[in-house]
């Protein structure tokens, strides 16, 4: 009896965790709401009363503190009224269920997957937490704490498709700096406005980024860096185009930028011309992606389904382009 006024107790000092002491064995983990805004750090000092700030700091550098299904580390991310904060007593987790990308290839150098348009590749100014990067840096240190990842290439945030990580710095930068040889083919599906005239062609330009993060083009050396973009259309109606582009050289925004020098810019790209957004999404997939493994010499293939998004678009009445 006395024991049981004694977990009773401790439980009263903390209101804000949601538990009994029978269902707290057996989860091994609490759950929080926040009555304020503020800073991770100093609400999990509030709201754990019966630990030291040393084993609260301890409990966010273990990957124990769990927000939206993910770990988060950082001491100062901001929480607003009603967020959900769980924390994970038990070092031991379940594997990270994946929900925003898919894992293709898995091995002991690399990691290839499949991104969801909407998500960054890796972190910014305003967004430290939702990236592709960090979901996958929580799977693979769900297995091995001292696991980690490296990004070896990005898609644009609202881009989908293939993109490849490396387990370990050698490989990040063997891939980073032998990327030309290494890869021998890079395809992208994209729809653009209204109907391409030249069926198949090649487009080369000069591309340099202000300081306004906005890429443009020039027809001669701008001192920027010259981009080659091949491309020939798949299936076109009165309104769009859908069109495959296989880039020589990987420039950011190279697409983006080339399909607007065309006339013809990306559905859903406002920051590169375009005036509708059918998919309510940019119409920019990476399609096809085959490299020879940095380690092994294999040559591995990725090939991604057409977003069904993209195909729906052109429907039984659109005109299939056949290949020459």
């Amino acid at each position: 009896m006395d024991k049981k006024k004694k977990i009773v107790k401790a439980d009263k000092r903390n209101v804000k965790v949601v538990r009994t002491s029978s269902k707290f064995a057996a989860k091994k983990n609490s759950v929080f709401y926040a009555t304020r805004k503020g800073e991770l750090l100093e609400l999990l000092f509030e709201m754990i009363k019966d630990k030291s700030k040393m084993n609260i700091k301890s409990l966010l550098k273990s990957r124990q503190i769990i927000l939206k299904d993910s770990a988060v580390t950082q001491f100062d991310y901001p929480i607003n009224i009603g967020d959900k904060i769980e924390v994970c007593w038990s070092k031991t987790r379940q594997e990270v269920k994946l929900s925003r990308i898919k894992i293709l290839h898995e091995d002991n150098d690399i990691i290839v997957i499949e991104k969801a348009p909407g998500l960054l590749s890796m972190a910014s100014e305003n967004e430290r937490e939702e990236t592709a990067y960090n979901m996958l840096k929580e799977y693979v240190k769900s297995k091995d704490p001292e696991n980690k990842i490296f990004i070896v290439h990005r898609l644009d945030r609202d881009t989908s498709g293939v993109m490849v990580f490396a387990r370990s710095e050698e490989v990040q930068q063997l891939m980073q700096t032998q990327w030309q040889d290494l890869v021998k083919k890079r395809c992208y599906v994209a729809v653009v406005e209204g109907v391409v005239e030249e069926k198949e062609g090649q487009i080369v330009s000069w591309l340099k980024e202000n300081s306004a993060y906005v890429t443009f083009s020039s027809p001669t050396d701008n001192g920027g860096k010259k981009a080659i973009t091949n491309y020939r259309v798949l299936k076109e109606n009165k309104f769009f185009t859908m069109l495959e582009a296989q880039i020589v050289t990987g420039r950011k925004n190279q697409i983006r930028v080339h399909m607007q020098d065309l006339g013809h810019s990306i559905v859903g790209d406002k920051k590169y011309g375009a005036t509708k957004s059918p998919l309510s999404r940019l119409g920019l997939h990476a399609h096809v992606l085959i490299f020879t493994h940095p380690k092994t010499q294999k040559l591995l293939r990725f090939e991604m389904a057409i977003p069904s998004k993209f195909i729906s678009l052109f429907g039984k009445s659109s005109v299939i382009v056949k290949k020459k």
